[in-house]
C-alpha cells in the first residue's frame, strides 16, 4: 500500500465517481441551505436531504461529493484524543432511486483495492445480521472470505432517526494489527479495541419506518456512503493520529514554530497544541462561508473555537496575535480543494486577526473584574470565589477558569469547582433545548410534495412583463384544491411566470392574474422547492381553477423601482471594496421598491468623507450611463472572468452574470435596469453596525431619492423662517446665534460665581469641632458640579485646615462635594468615604481620593440628613 496525501486521496475519490457517470459537486457551504434543522452541516448527507426527501429534484440521480463539515458535540475531547476533530471532510456517493446495494459495494470494494491499494487480505467488513443480501454480495460477488464478513446488530449497522425512511448498513474496516488488538481469539470488527478501524459505511436507505414501528419497502431505495477523508488518510499515510495526516501535520508543525514548543514532549501542552491546529481549520472555513463571530447561533460557535484556540496560544506562551498567521497555513494545504478559501484570503484574515484583538481585550477586562472579586474576598476575609462569579468571567469575558484558578492561586485562594460545574451543566441544557427547538422546525413533507414531480415552474420575467400561463396547481392552507372563488387566499403554481420570487434579498414581484372569469391579486411570490414558483393570490372576482389560461401581469412600477435599487446595490457593492479595500464582502441585502439595505463586512464605521465619496462615485457612474448586461455561463467560467460570488447565495452549474459597463460583475438571478441611467440619483440614508464587523448602509434611488432631497430642503426653509433669514444665510444665523448663547452663558456663570463667593464668609462662619478637627457642611441651591468644585477649592484656601462637605439642589438633582487638607488625611479622615456614605442616604453614589471626592444623588429632600452625618463619619475616622 503506497502512502498518499489527503488532497490525493479526496482527487482519486471524485474522479473515481465521475467515471461513474455520477455528478460530482463541489461542497456544500458549511451554513444550511433552507435547513432550520441544523446549525451547521455535520455529515455528508446533511445538505442532500430535500433530495432523499423527494422534495427537490437532484441534478442527477447519482452524486458524489467531498462535504466539510463542523461538529462540536464532543469539543471537550479534541486534543485530548487521536481522532477527535471539530472540523472534517466526508468523502461520499450517492443514488437517488438509480443504483442500489450491488454496484455501491462493487464500487466501493473497487476504489478501495484498485485506486487506493489498500491490501485485501487486512479489510474486513459488517453487515446488518438480518441483511442477508449485503452478506450474498460480499461473499459471492466480492468474494470476501466469509471468516472476514462480520453480521451486526441494529445498534451498529442499521441507520433510522425516529420515523421515516431507514435501513441496514454495510462498512468496510482496516484491520490495523494485533499490536492494536486486546488480544481477544473473538477480536473482530465491533470489538471495542483500537485493532479494526471503519473508514467506510454504505447505508442502503430502502423501508420507511411508519408510527405503527413498522418497516415497509420504499418503492425507490437509495444509497448514502460516508468515509471520513482524515480518517482514511490515516490508514494511507499510516499514522495513528488525524493529527499526523500531512495536511494536519503541516499546520501542527506551524504551532510550533510559532510557540517555539516541542511536540511530544509535555503531554499537556500537546494536548494545547492540537488544539489550536484543529480550531483554526475550522474558523477558517467557517469565516470562509461568511460566518461572523457573534453571541449567538452559528456566529458562538466560530467565536468559541476561535477564543479557544487563542486561550490555548496563550497556554503556549504565545504572546501576541498569531492565529492569522496559521490561516496562511490552512489555505497552503486545502485552497486548491476548496478555492474560496483563496478567494477569501484577505477577507479570512481580517476577520480572524480582529476577533483575536477582541479576544485579548475581553481577557483585560476579565481580569479587572477578576480583581474585583478578590478585593471583595479579602475585605469578607473569604478565600473562596463562586462558581457562579468564575462561570461569569468564563462565559461572559472568555476568561479561562484555568487562568482564574492560576490567579486565585498566587493570592492563596481557590474556586467552587463543584458549583461552576453546575452552571456549566445549565449552560449546557440551555444549548440543548435551543437545539431541539430547532429541530422542531426542521424538513417538515408539506402540501406541496404531495403534488406530482411533473410539476415545476419556469421563470420568464427577464424580458417581459406580461405573458399567457396555465395554472398547474393550487393550494388553500393545507389543502390541494381544483378551483377557487373570490374571497380566497391561494397559493398558485404557473407553468411560466413573469412574476420575480424572492431571492438574493429582492422582495418578490407584485400584480394580476386575470381573465374573461377571474381577477386575482398577487400580493407576494416565493421560491418553492423542486423548481415551482409560489404565488401568494387573492382572489379579487370571479372564479379559477386548475388547467386555466391567466393573463399574468407584474406591476411595472414597483418592478422598475425594485430593479432601480437592485442595480444600484451592485453599483454600492463596488465602490465600497475600492474605497475600503476587497475584504468588503456582501453580508446580507434587502432590495424592495422603496429603498435598499445593503450589509457588508467591515470592521469599523466610515466617516463622513468615505460616506460622502462612496455617494459620489455611484452617482458618477449613474451619470457615465453604464450598460447592464446579463449572460449565462458556467460556473468556472463566471469565476474566471473574476465575477463576484455572494456568499449564502446557492449556485448551480450555469449562473447568471450581471455586469454594469467594466466596473461590476456579479453572479445575480434578480432583475435590473438597462442602463444604469435610468437609476436616475442614489442617496445614502445611513451607516451604521449591526454586528462585530458587519456594518448597513440604507439608501434610496430614483423618485424616493428626489423626495428625499425634497424633504430636507422644505425642513432647511422650515427653520430659515424660525431664524428670520434666508436658507443661503442660516449658517451665519446659526453662528451669531451660538455666540450668543455663549456670552449669554458666560455671564451667567460669573454671576453665579459672584454669588457663591458672596457666601464664603456666611459658609465658613459655621465652623464645627470634631476630635479637634474643623469640618464645614454647608447646602446650596442651583449649583452645577463645576460651580461647586471652585467654590471647594475657595473655601478650603480659606479654611487653611480641616473638611468641608458641600451639597447642592441642582435642577432636581443633588450634587455633593467633599475637600480635606493634607493634615486632616494624615489624621485619617478620607473624602471619598465620606462622600460614598453620604451619597447612600440621597439614594446616590460616588467616591475619590482622600483630599477631594463628588458624588450625585436622586432625592433633594435628603441633602440636609446627608450632611448632618458628616460629623458621625468624621469620628469614626479620626484616629
Amino acid at each position: 500500500m503506497d502512502k498518499m496525501s489527503l488532497n490525493e486521496i479526496r482527487s482519486k475519490f471524485l474522479s473515481f465517481f465521475e467515471s461513474k457517470d455520477h455528478f460530482v459537486r463541489s461542497s456544500f457551504p458549511l451554513v444550511p441551505q433552507n435547513d432550520k434543522s441544523l446549525l451547521l452541516i455535520n455529515s455528508g448527507m446533511a445538505p442532500l436531504k430535500p433530495y432523499f426527501m423527494g422534495v427537490d429534484t437532484p441534478p442527477k440521480k447519482r452524486m458524489a461529493t467531498c462535504q466539510k463539515c463542523i461538529r462540536t458535540g464532543d469539543i471537550e475531547n479534541v486534543g485530548k484524543t487521536a481522532r477527535h476533530g471539530t472540523f472534517f471532510e466526508m468523502l461520499g456517493n450517492f443514488s437517488f432511486g438509480d443504483y442500489f446495494k450491488n454496484e455501491s459495494i462493487q464500487w466501493g470494494w473497487e476504489f478501495v483495492t484498485e485506486y487506493l491499494r489498500m491490501p485485501v487480505e487486512r479489510l474486513w467488513v459488517s453487515v446488518y445480521e438480518n441483511d442477508d443480501e449485503a452478506y450474498e454480495i460480499w461473499d459471492k460477488k466480492i468474494g470476501v472470505p466469509t471468516e472476514r464478513i462480520v453480521r451486526l446488530g441494529k445498534a451498529d449497522n442499521f441507520w433510522e432517526i425516529g420515523l421515516g425512511p431507514c435501513g441496514p448498513c454495510s462498512e468496510i474496516y482496516f484491520d490495523r494489527g494485533e499490536k492494536y488488538g486486546c488480544d481477544s481469539p473473538d477480536c473482530k470488527p465491533g470489538c471495542d479495541c483500537d485493532r479494526y478501524v471503519e473508514f467506510w459505511n454504505h447505508v442502503f436507505t430502502q423501508f420507511d419506518k411508519d408510527d405503527q414501528g413498522n418497516y415497509n419497502p420504499l418503492p425507490k431505495p437509495n444509497i448514502d456512503t460516508g468515509m471520513g477523508l482524515e480518517r482514511v488518510a490515516c490508514i494511507m499515510q499510516d499514522v495513528d493520529s488525524i493529527f499526523e495526516v500531512d495536511t494536519i501535520r503541516y499546520i501542527l508543525d506551524g504551532v510550533v514554530e510559532i510557540s517555539g514548543q516541542d511536540y511530544g514532549v509535555d503531554p499537556k501542552k500537546d494536548i494545547s497544541i492540537r488544539i489550536v491546529t484543529d480550531h483554526i481549520r475550522s474558523v477558517t472555513f467557517m469565516v470562509s462561508d461568511g460566518i461572523m463571530p457573534s453571541n449567538e447561533g452559528r456566529g458562538y460557535v466560530l467565536r468559541r473555537l476561535l477564543r479557544r484556540a487563542a486561550r490555548h496560544g496563550k497556554l503556549l506562551g504565545i504572546k501576541d496575535n498569531f492565529l492569522n498567521i496559521l490561516v496562511d497555513r490552512v489555505i497552503k494545504v486545502s485552497g486548491d480543494g476548496y478555492p474560496e478559501l483563496k478567494e477569501k484570503s484577505e477577507y479570512i484574515n481580517k476577520v480572524i486577526a480582529i476577533e483575536e484583538e477582541r479576544f485579548h481585550e475581553t481577557i483585560d477586562q476579565g481580569s479587572e473584574i477578576l480583581k474585583s472579586y478578590i478585593e471583595e474576598l479579602k475585605q469578607n476575609q473569604q478565600t473562596v470565589l463562586s462558581g457562579e462569579q468564575a462561570f461569569r468571567l468564563y462565559d461572559t469575558y472568555g476568561f479561562p477558569l484555568e487562568l482564574t484558578k492560576e490567579i486565585l492561586e498566587e493570592e492563596k485562594m481557590i474556586v467552587d469547582e463543584a458549583s461552576f460545574k453546575i452552571e456549566m451543566e445549565k449552560q449546557r441544557e440551555r444549548a440543548r433545548s435551543a437545539r431541539q427547538d430547532m429541530e422542531g422546525e426542521g424538513w417538515k413533507e408539506d402540501v406541496f410534495s404531495q403534488l406530482d414531480q411533473q410539476i415545476k415552474s419556469s421563470f420568464n420575467g427577464y424580458d417581459a412583463l406580461t405573458l399567457p400561463a396555465t395554472v398547474l396547481a393550487m393550494v388553500k392552507g393545507s389543502e390541494i384544491i381544483n378551483e377557487a372563488s373570490t374571497g380566497d387566499h391561494i397559493t398558485i403554481i404557473l407553468d411560466k411566470t413573469p412574476f420575480y420570487p424572492e431571492g438574493g434579498g429582492q422582495i418578490g414581484d407584485k400584480g394580476i392574474l386575470w381573465n374573461e372569469a377571474c381577477k386575482v391579486k398577487v400580493t407576494d411570490v416565493k421560491k418553492g422547492h423542486n423548481d415551482r414558483i409560489l404565488h401568494i393570490c387573492e382572489i379579487l372576482d370571479g372564479m379559477i381553477g386548475t388547467g386555466v389560461i391567466v393573463n399574468a401581469e407584474v406591476d411595472q412600477e414597483i418592478r422598475i423601482s425594485t430593479a432601480r435599487n437592485h442595480t444600484a446595490t451592485h453599483l454600492l457593492h463596488k465602490t465600497l471594496k475600492s474605497i475600503l479595500g476587497q475584504h468588503v464582502e456582501q453580508a446580507g441585502s434587502m432590495v424592495t421598491p422603496e429603498r435598499l439595505r445593503f450589509d457588508f463586512s467591515h470592521f469599523q464605521p466610515l466617516t463622513d468623507e468615505e460616506v460622502e465619496k462612496v455617494e459620489e462615485i455611484v452617482n458618477m457612474k449613474i451619470l457615465a450611463s453604464l450598460q447592464v448586461d446579463a449572460t449565462e455561463m458556467s460556473i468556472d467560467e463566471a469565476k474566471k472572468k473574476g465575477a463576484t460570488a455572494l456568499f449564502g447565495e446557492k449556485y448551480g452549474d450555469r449562473v447568471r452574470v450581471v455586469s454594469i459597463g467594466d466596473y461590476s460583475m456579479e453572479l445575480c438571478g434578480g432583475t435590473h435596469v438597462h442602463s444604469v441611467s435610468q437609476i436616475g440619483l442614489f442617496k445614502i440614508l445611513s451607516e451604521s453596525g449591526v454586528a462585530a464587523g458587519v456594518r448597513r448602509i440604507e439608501a434610496v434611488t430614483g423618485l424616493k431619492a428626489y423626495q428625499h432631497i425634497k424633504e430636507k430642503e422644505n425642513k432647511l426653509k422650515e427653520v430659515s423662517a424660525l431664524l428670520k433669514t434666508n436658507p443661503k444665510e442660516i449658517m451665519i444665523r446659526v453662528e451669531n446665534l451660538l455666540n450668543d448663547l455663549k456670552a449669554v452663558q458666560k455671564e451667567a456663570e460669573t454671576l453665579k460665581n459672584k454669588m457663591a463667593s458672596g457666601s464664603i464668609e456666611e459658609i465658613l462662619g459655621n465652623v464645627n469641632q470634631v476630635k479637634g478637627i474643623k469640618v464645614v457642611t454647608h447646602k446650596l441651591v442651583g449649583l452645577d458640579m463645576d460651580s461647586l468644585r471652585n467654590l471647594g477649592d475657595q473655601l478650603r484656601d480659606k479654611l487653611g485646615s480641616g473638611l468641608i462637605v458641600l451639597g447642592t439642589d441642582c435642577n432636581d438633582k443633588v450634587n455633593f462635594l467633599a475637600m480635606a487638607t493634607q493634615d486632616v488625611i494624615d489624621q485619617g479622615v478620607h473624602a471619598g468615604n465620606i462622600i460614598k456614605e453620604i451619597a447612600k442616604i440621597a439614594g446616590g453614589g460616588g467616591g475619590g481620593r482622600p483630599n477631594m471626592a463628588q458624588a450625585g444623588a436622586k432625592d433633594v429632600t435628603k441633602i440636609d440628613e446627608a450632611l448632618k452625618e458628616v460629623a458621625v463619619l468624621v469620628e469614626r475616622q479620626v484616629k
